[in-house]
């Protein structure tokens, strides 16, 4: 396997427990991973892929820890500016509800490309709604053609306006279709490997738009897949309306 070399970097901020800062270093790289960091690596692999660096300031990449790569599209609407929460989603939910499989991937690669420019290397995405065929696999394709690592966790709304909820009913789903879609992804694509591109998270939407029972099946299945559960707890209508 051939090796990467960031080389002649003015400074390396390694982040390390010792803080350690290196200046005019080289970092290689093997199979994605860093397996060391000093000065003059280039005599010990020859053959590898230099990347220059002089100039520049070599940092870990950041990590990205919630996103709704799906909005990426619709964040300029005039008529969500300004509004609160709930005004803002009732606004852009007729907008989502016409996405499909294409919307969904090319949001998710603008939103992750930009993320990738900024030095970001890790991101979770919560998608919590699949209108007109729309799939996390969507989500999952964007990132492997931008390359950057994502965790994408099956999120979910199951409770319409119908029943009281606040999502029209076309964007919600049985829960029983909901917990088997998070049965089929997370055997798919998650990858337990720590270096992984990808891995899989279950993310039952908030408990505005999903019930009880849904909220307990998906921490039930999260802990027998051994995958992390993800959700808006915090959201309530009296914290929105402060």
């Amino acid at each position: 396997m051939q090796d990467l070399i960031i080389q002649n970097a003015d400074h390396i901020l390694t982040m390390d427990d010792q803080r350690q800062e290196l200046r005019g270093a080289d970092i290689r790289i093997r199979g994605g991973e860093i397996i060391e960091l000093g000065h003059n690596l280039t005599s010990q692999s020859p053959a590898a892929e230099l990347v220059d660096a002089c100039g520049c300031v070599v940092t870990p990449g950041l990590v990205n820890t919630h996103h709704h790569l799906y909005q990426t599209l619709t964040r300029a609407v005039p008529e969500a500016q300004d509004a609160l929460l709930f005004g803002w989603l009732q606004t852009l939910y007729p907008i989502w509800a016409r996405f499909g499989p294409d919307e969904m991937r090319v949001s998710a690669m603008v939103g992750l490309a930009e993320l990738a420019l900024s030095g970001c290397t890790l991101s979770s995405d919560h998608l919590y709604l699949y209108p007109n065929g729309a799939r996390l696999d969507d989500t999952i394709e964007a990132a492997h053609q931008v390359g950057i690592r994502l965790f994408a966790t099956r999120g979910s709304m199951s409770i319409g306006e119908s029943d009281g909820g606040l999502p029209p009913d076309d964007l919600v789903e049985k829960e029983d279709d909901i917990l088997k879609d998070c049965i089929r992804v997370i055997d798919r694509f998650h990858d337990r490997d720590p270096s992984a591109l990808i891995r899989v998270g279950i993310a039952p939407c908030s408990p505005f738009s999903v019930s009880r029972d849904l909220m307990r099946e998906a921490a039930l299945l999260a802990r027998d897949k051994s995958v992390h559960l993800h959700t808006h707890l915090a959201e309530n209508q009296e914290d929105i309306d402060c």
